[in-house]
């Protein structure tokens, strides 16, 4: 059975922001977010918003087709 689509997702963001090497809360300055809310992102316990998810997506430098190829 594939994984939740919000631990697939979460698991996404983790990998692409060790690859770049930034922490969590570096990640949550470039998106305007907060660090807790990236930790529970990456545990796959918050549901996201469409905005958040393309905030977040621009933080890391993807675009949203690439960063979903990511979560497939």
């Amino acid at each position: 059975m594939q994984e939740h689509i919000l631990i697939r997702y979460g698991q996404a963001v983790r990998k692409v922001r060790l690859e770049q090497g930034i922490s969590q809360e570096e990640l949550a300055d470039r998106c305007g977010l907060h660090r807790t809310y990236i930790s529970d992102i990456e545990l796959g316990k918050r549901n996201l918003s469409l905005e958040n998810i393309e905030r977040i997506a621009i933080s890391l430098n993807r675009s949203l087709s690439e960063f979903f190829k990511e979560v497939e």
